[in-house]
C-alpha cells in the first residue's frame, strides 16, 4: 500500500512540473510576444528613419533582451510571414546591437567586419548580417522591397521603421516603405534630366531588373511623379555616417 502511494505521489509531480513548465511562455511557440515587444523597442528608439544610440546604450538591457530572444526563436511551423518577418525585424536589431554594443562610434564601418564577420545567432544559427540578408531574405523570398525595410545603420540607407514589421500586415508595410523611399527627394534626386539613386539599386541591380523591367520602371512603378524614361541615371556616393537621432 505504502508502496502505491508514493508512485502516485511521483506521478502526480510529473503531471504538476508538466503542467508548470507548459506555462513558461517560449518565443518559439508564442512568437506575438516578440513582435510585440520589438514594436514596443522601435517606437520608442527610432524616430523620422533615426535611432537614438545614445539612450539606447544607457538602456542596454533592452535591446540585449531582445538580441537574446532573437537567439532562441523556434521557426518550427511558422508561417512564411511569419519567418519573412521574424528575419527582417531580427536583421534590424542585430544591427543596433552591434551598433550599441560599440557606441560611440561615427560609423558601422568603424568596426571591422560589421557586416561580413561578425556573427550573430539568429533562431539558433550563427551567421553575419550579409548571410542573414542574402540567404534567408534576398534570395529566399526574391523581394526586392525588403532593401526598404532593411536598417544598414548609414544615413543614405532608406529610412528606419518606427515599428517592428508584423507577419499579418507584411505585404502592406513593405509596400509603403518602399513608397516612401522612392518618393523621398533625397533617396531618389531627380532633376534637369539627371536622376540621382542610391548605389543600392546598383550593387543589387539584378533584384530590381527582373525580366525586362530596369531600374528606372522599377521605381516608377512605385512613384506618384513619374521619371521620363529618357532622364539620365547617375549613382551618389553612399553615405556610411550613422544614422544617429540627434
Amino acid at each position: 500500500m505504502k508502496r502505491q502511494i508514493i508512485e502516485r505521489m511521483k506521478k502526480l509531480l510529473v503531471i504538476f512540473f508538466i503542467a508548470v513548465l507548459s506555462g513558461i511562455p517560449s518565443y518559439g511557440d508564442n512568437l506575438n510576444s516578440f513582435f510585440g515587444e520589438a514594436d514596443v523597442f522601435f517606437k520608442t528608439y527610432v524616430k523620422d528613419g533615426k535611432v537614438n544610440y545614445k539612450s539606447i546604450k544607457t538602456n542596454f538591457h533592452e535591446i540585449e533582451r531582445l538580441y537574446l530572444i532573437v537567439k532562441e526563436v523556434d521557426l518550427t511551423g511558422l508561417t512564411e510571414n511569419e519567418v519573412k518577418a521574424f528575419y527582417i525585424n531580427a536583421y534590424n536589431l542585430c544591427v543596433i546591437y552591434q551598433v550599441s554594443k560599440y557606441y560611440p562610434l561615427k560609423s558601422a564601418m568603424d568596426q571591422s567586419g560589421f557586416f561580413d564577420k561578425v556573427k550573430h545567432s539568429v533562431a539558433g544559427e550563427e551567421m553575419t548580417l550579409n548571410y542573414l540578408e542574402i540567404k534567408y531574405l534576398l534570395m529566399k523570398y526574391r523581394d526586392p522591397r525588403i532593401h526598404f525595410a532593411l536598417a544598414c545603420a548609414a544615413v543614405s540607407c532608406p529610412k528606419l521603421a518606427s515599428f517592428a514589421y508584423m507577419p499579418e500586415s507584411l505585404d502592406s508595410e513593405l509596400r509603403r516603405r518602399t513608397e516612401l523611399a522612392l518618393n523621398d527627394g533625397l533617396f531618389i534626386r531627380v532633376g534637369n534630366g539627371i536622376v540621382e539613386i542610391s548605389k543600392i539599386f546598383e550593387w543589387y541591380k539584378d533584384d530590381f531588373t527582373s525580366g525586362s523591367s530596369t531600374v528606372l520602371q522599377f521605381i516608377n512603378s512605385y512613384r506618384k511623379t513619374k521619371i521620363a524614361a529618357t532622364s539620365k541615371v547617375t549613382y551618389y556616393e553612399y553615405d556610411w555616417s550613422l544614422n544617429e537621432l540627434n
